[in-house]
Parts: C-alpha cells; sequence; structure tokens
C-alpha cells in the first residue's frame, strides 16, 4: 500500500526528511492502522496474528494493538509503534535499545521489548514492538514504591564502556540526542546541552542575550557545577537513565498497581539528571517535593550536596530547551534563559547576562502547561 508524499515532505521523500504526522496518516487510511508482514514475522514463533488496530495517541508516530492467538489457546497483546523516515528509525531504534537495557535491570519496571524492524512494503517504514500492558494514567504513581524502583533501576545498572554515554542514538520526544560516549560527565552534559541549544535556534529566532547565557553556562557553569563532582578523588557512576521521565511517560500496572515506565530514550548518566525533567512546566505530578525526597532517601544527593538544587535547576534546562526545540514559540525558552541567568549569577557573574526574576521561575509560581501528549500504551 502506498503512503502519501505530497510536498516532498511524506517519508518516501529523502532519508532526512521528518517523520510523516500521525494525523495525516490517520487520514490517508481512514484510521486502519498501517499492518505490514516485517510485524507479523517479527511475533515469537508460538504466537498468531490475529487482529491489528489503532490504539493510543502520539504526537510523531501512528500506534496500534495487536492481538495473537498462543499455541496454548490464550490470546496475548503487543503494543506497536511505527513512525517514518530517517527520525522515525532514530527514534524507534533508540526506544528499542533502551528498553531492553532498562528491562534487563527492572523486568516490571518497562513493558518487554518484543522487537525492532522495518516494514517490507513500505520503504523508511519502521517499527517498535513491546508488551502491551493495561495501565492506569488517571492515578500518581506511589511515591515511595515509584521511586524505589528508579533508584534500584540507577543503581543496578553498569555502563558497557565505564562512560557517560550510549551506544546508539536516543530522543527525548523524537529529536535525537548527543549521546557519544565520553568520561567526563562535565564535558557530556556540555555537549549535550549546546546541541539541544543548536536544535533550539534552528526553530526558533535568534535571541543575543540567550547565546550570550549559553556561552557562558557551557563555559564556566557546567564546568563549575558539574566538574566538581569527578576532582578530589570523588567517583560518580554513570547510570543508565529513562531519559525524558515525565507525568506522561508513567503509568500503573492495572493488575499488580506497580508503576510502570515507557517512552524510553535512554543513555549512561549522572543519575541526578534523571530528575531534572521533574523541575520542567510540564511535569505536574512529579514536581511534587515528596518525590524528590523520596527518591534521594533511596539514592543520596551527590556532593557536593548542598548543590543539588542547583544541578537539578542545570538539569532541567535541557528539559526546556528541547521542549522550545520541538514547539516554535514555547514560553519554555524563556523560563531556560531565566534559569541560565540564575547560575550566571551565582557561578559566573557576567556583563550582559540578564537578571533572574523569581516571578519567571515555575518551581516556585508552579506554573504548568498543558502538553501535547498521550498515553500509548494501555487506557
Amino acid at each position: 500500500m502506498a503512503y502519501p508524499t505530497d510536498e516532498g515532505n511524506g517519508p518516501m521523500a529523502n532519508d532526512e526528511a521528518a517523520p510523516i504526522s500521525p494525523k495525516r496518516c490517520s487520514a490517508f487510511m481512514n484510521d486502519i492502522f498501517p499492518m505490514d508482514d516485517a510485524i507479523i514475522k517479527a511475533l515469537p514463533e508460538s504466537k498468531t496474528f490475529v487482529s491489528a488496530e489503532r490504539f493510543g495517541k502520539s504526537s510523531w508516530a501512528v500506534t496500534g494493538k495487536i492481538m495473537t492467538l498462543g499455541r496454548d489457546g490464550l490470546d496475548k497483546a503487543y503494543f506497536i509503534k511505527v513512525a517514518y523516515g530517517d527520525n522515525g528509525r532514530i527514534a524507534l531504534n533508540g526506544e528499542w535499545e533502551s528498553s531492553k537495557a532498562i528491562h534487563v535491570l527492572k523486568f516490571d519496571f518497562i513493558p518487554k521489548p518484543v522487537a525492532f524492524g522495518e516494514y517490507k512494503a513500505q520503504p523508511l517504514a519502521y517499527f517498535y514492538l513491546s508488551d502491551f500492558v493495561d495501565m492506569d494514567f488517571k492515578s500518581a504513581p506511589d511515591p515511595a514504591e515509584f521511586t524505589a524502583k528508579l533508584a534500584a533501576m540507577h543503581r543496578g545498572s553498569q555502563s558497557p564502556t565505564g562512560d557517560f554515554g550510549f551506544h546508539v542514538t536516543t530522543c527525548d520526544g523524537n529529536i535525537p540526542l548527543h549521546v557519544r560516549w565520553q568520561k567526563s560527565w562535565s564535558d557530556f552534559y556540555r555537549d549535550l546541552f549546546l546541541d539541544v541549544c543548536k536544535l533550539d535556534r534552528e526553530t526558533n529566532e535568534m535571541w543575543l542575550e540567550l547565546e550570550h547565557a549559553i556561552e557562558i553556562v557551557a563555559s564556566k557553569v557546567i564546568p563549575r557545577l558539574l566538574g566538581v563532582l569527578q576532582e578530589n578523588g570523588r567517583y560518580l557512576k554513570p547510570c543508565i537513565i529513562h531519559g525524558d521521565l515525565w507525568d506522561g511517560n508513567v503509568g500503573i500496572r492495572r493488575n499488580t498497581e506497580g508503576s510502570i515506565i515507557f517512552d524510553a530514550g535512554s543513555y549512561y548518566a549522572h543519575n541526578e539528571m534523571e530528575l531534572g525533567q521533574w523541575r520542567c512546566e510540564f511535569a505536574k505530578v512529579f514536581r511534587g517535593k515528596k518525590y524528590i525526597d523520596r527518591y534521594l532517601e533511596n539514592y543520596p544527593a551527590a556532593e557536593p550536596k548542598e548543590e543539588f538544587d542547583d544541578r537539578n535547576r542545570l538539569y532541567s534546562i535541557k528539559g526546556s530547551m528541547n521542549y522550545s526545540a520541538g514547539h516554535r514559540g514555547s514560553h519554555l525558552r524563556i523560563t531556560a534563559y531565566n534559569d541560565m541567568c540564575y547560575l550566571c549569577e551565582k557561578y559566573a557573574p557576567t556583563d550582559g547576562i540578564g537578571k533572574y526574576y523569581r516571578d519567571l521561575d515555575p518551581s516556585i509560581t508552579g506554573v504548568c502547561i498543558a502538553t501535547h501528549a498521550f498515553p500509548a500504551n494501555g487506557v
């Protein structure tokens, strides 16, 4: 079956094209899930394909539910995500590799990954297949249970190289991240930060004051705040992190009431990096102090502990700038700049850096935004 490629923007246009809009694909398919023989072949040998249907929503992929029948006569459901173009391949392969790394550590904390592959009948169409989990998204996860699992995942992980990074490119949403291996966490975060800022600059217009702040944060604040984590004999463990852990990527299993995460874009990082997303305006539940406090009971803050909140602010800037890069005109860009001003005032006072304003700080005002994301694996 052919797919739309109008104005050269469809999945067959070229490898660098943005992934096809799920909305446009849905309209073209009359809301029928775009099944392919490659997906059937990827199912476990003991399972026979029965049906496929559209299920859940995603801002950048087509999602569905596949029903199978086992040799034992029992039904089993799988969750399927399909994306297009080179961006789609990178995002879904990153989720596949991330989910495998997490599932090995905490098999009950993420849906079991089953397969990643490319469609046979459609060029540049890719899929990620996992177990289907029936989830509750309306209830907040128990802070004690959730943070204990998360901390155990961080503690139990082991970087295969001993460095920070990941063996494939992963994504925050559908935005590729700079996750090449590095021994220095300060250097790794600097490059990740600068890359996200570059993507933001490509989406939004040039803002000279922001550019100046980015330069000072990269050259002075990051080395000061993060460099000390590996100085004077301090060891900083590279931990596997989910990479995009906010309220919309967590659910509760209906059968066990245990928390479960999904849509991972992982890399080996300072474990506190995971908590940076919780400070961002798109986080509502996790911004509550009880989640941070409970987590720190399981995995204490790194030394110097008194700088934990400043590191959390620094890590949140990546989340805000990444959101801004994907949403032209988002005011999270202003939030990120305000956070940069705070850190520059404190750690690298420099002429030309704007003033920090408390009334623009969501960690003080409590301001949240309505997000574009929807549950995609279970309802």
